[in-house]
């Protein structure tokens, strides 16, 4: 992408700003400082010299970091203030509730409310954009560690916010059939499993051609994990405990190529929660693994 954008396709400059709106929208929720938090970042970039602008190499990165960092320093205010009579407001198109309502569940976005400013951060920029852990570092102005920690802080908060929790066993049948269903390719079976508004989240990391937005909908979520897991030569798919509760850990060659975590609610699948991060796997490839797919609880 070119320093100034001045030989940037239309197209390639639109889906950036959908992109700094979809990571605006997720980290302040509806309404329209999402917006103008994009247009804070804008105006930040034509702040630059040429000069400066010229010596950005990758445009949408630099924009996303700002757009973060804003987003952030919002969310830590003290009260968030909506605009005024002649300020910046939400502008044509779709309505940020409707924006917004079609990527996250009411259940989901009430849950992230209850994070720290920190946490949802992270979470947003880890999970549901699975941005580099140095680039969410450099946002967030924390190390890669503690970025790590609030992330699996704010996974905590966001499934001990479930209205019914499931009993362990019940979990472990839902999960069990799920992985019958993947393995059998039975989309039918599998969307059966699933809550109607289910939302599956990769985490890839940068490192891994995942994908990098949410899959909303039990139509969807079937088709994204069916794809995922598809069959294929010396690649295994065992059930295993992590982070306390059945899982899918998927092998190939012998190594844990991903590990996928699952909520249920009311004997449905609620939320998947797909770990594909090499980084994140490498304590699941330390050991050599159980023959029965059966051992102890790791974390991811």
């Amino acid at each position: 992408m070119g320093g100034t954008g001045d030989t940037t396709p239309l197209a390639e400059l639109l889906d950036e700003r959908q992109h700094l709106i979809d990571v605006a929208r997720w980290m302040l929720g509806a309404g329209p400082t999402a917006e103008e938090a994009v247009t804070e970042a804008y105006r930040r970039w034509y702040g630059l010299t040429d000069d400066e602008r010229t010596g950005i190499s990758d445009p949408c990165v630099w924009l996303t970091k700002s757009t973060g960092a804003i987003c952030l320093a919002r969310l830590s205010a003290p009260a968030r203030q909506l605009p005024g009579p002649g300020e910046v407001d939400a502008g044509p198109g779709i309505e940020p509730d409707q924006a917004l309502s079609e990527e996250i569940s009411d259940v989901l976005l009430n849950a992230l409310d209850t994070l720290s400013p920190s946490e949802r951060a992270v979470f947003v920029l880890n999970d549901v954009f699975a941005m580099p852990p140095r680039t969410v570092a450099d946002i967030v102005g924390r190390t890669p560690h503690e970025c790590a920690e609030l992330a699996e802080s704010a996974r905590r908060s966001l499934r001990a916010d479930r209205a019914h929790p499931t009993p362990s066993h019940q979990h472990d049948g839902i999960v069990r059939a799920v992985r019958q269903a993947c393995v059998l390719n039975d989309a039918r079976h599998l969307v059966s499993l699933l809550s109607r508004h289910a939302i599956a989240f990769f985490d890839g990391g940068g490192k891994i051609r995942a994908l990098t937005r949410p899959v909303h909908g039990d139509q969807h979520v079937a088709r994204a994990l069916l794809t995922l897991l598809a069959p294929r030569p010396r690649t295994v798919l065992h059930l295993q405990a992590a982070n306390g509760r059945t899982a899918i850990v998927v092998r190939h060659h012998d190594r844990v190529a991903a590990v996928i975590s699952f909520d249920v609610t009311d004997q449905r699948v609620t939320h998947v929660w797909a770990v594909l991060n090499p980084d994140k796997l490498r304590g699941w490839n330390r050991p050599h693994p159980p023959a029965d797919g059966h051992g102890t609880v790791q974390h991811v």
